[in-house]
């Protein structure tokens, strides 16, 4: 048997890939986020499915459950919010497996930042006015960020930025991304994107923390920033689709 990490997206129940669907309905054990996770979700598991909520578990409690249900024979997903190739410990989590000789594979979700992106219609790369996007995060009580990777250096690009992890923090870090990106910067807040609790905040640099502090928010959020985000943004259009393009030459 398989330990499969599966990405559940933001929350909405439909927005799961197939295969994580199928994985969910094949398993015995289901080990999941509940901080982030809407419940509704777990609505493709088995009703005698065995559900153990981790967040209240530590990383080694969640690898015995990982083990123990795999050296009994039974079908485990192990369900990350987003996509587990962004800040869900499956790294750590894999190490450990591993260790114990236990097989494992993971299935991609949709990420936070691009279900925030879709929820107010933003594409985050506009032509010829940006073309980067840079997801991290900020440092508060979580583990320290590696030396280089400064929000000031990133902002210095004028790169689209998806900040994860940054809820708690939103006016320490508008205050210094405006030196990079002026005050009057687009910014969209979303938290729980396409669950029920959906919150949806459009602003600037300028006035975003305010707004934050006003609905209480304190978690389970993604903030985007960059001019990509502008209701009326205009940039240049695409030569892939421009009318001028060569389209004998197939490249």
């Amino acid at each position: 048997m398989t330990v499969h990490f599966v990405g559940a997206g933001p929350g909405a129940a439909d927005l799961l890939t197939l295969r994580a669907v199928n994985l969910l309905r094949a398993a015995d054990v289901v080990v999941y986020a509940g901080t982030y996770l809407d419940a509704e979700v777990l609505s493709h598991c088995r009703e005698d499915a065995r559900l153990v909520d981790t967040q209240d578990l530590d990383l080694d409690r969640i690898t015995a459950e990982l083990v123990d249900a795999q050296a009994a024979g039974l079908e485990v997903v192990r369900l990350c919010s987003g996509d587990p190739s962004l800040y869900s410990a499956v790294h750590e989590q894999a190490r450990r497996l591993d260790a114990h000789g236990v097989p494992w594979d993971v299935t991609p979700g949709v990420p936070a930042y691009a279900a925030a992106a879709a929820i107010v219609g933003a594409e985050l790369t506009v032509p010829e006015l940006v073309q980067s996007v840079v997801l991290t995060r900020t440092q508060a009580r979580s583990t320290a960020m590696p030396e280089g990777e400064q929000l000031a250096s990133f902002a210095a690009t004028g790169a689209t930025l998806c900040l994860h992890l940054a809820i708690t923090r939103t006016r320490e870090l508008a205050a210094e991304l405006a030196e990079h990106y002026g005050d009057d910067c687009p910014v969209v807040v979303v938290s729980r994107a396409s669950q029920p609790q959906e919150r949806v905040l459009r602003g600037t640099l300028a006035d975003i923390a305010d707004q934050v502090e006003a609905e209480g928010l304190r978690q389970a959020a993604v903030v985007l920033v960059g001019r990509a985000l502008a209701p009326d943004v205009r940039g240049a259009e695409s030569y892939l689709y421009a009318p001028t393009r060569d389209r004998s030459l197939k490249r």
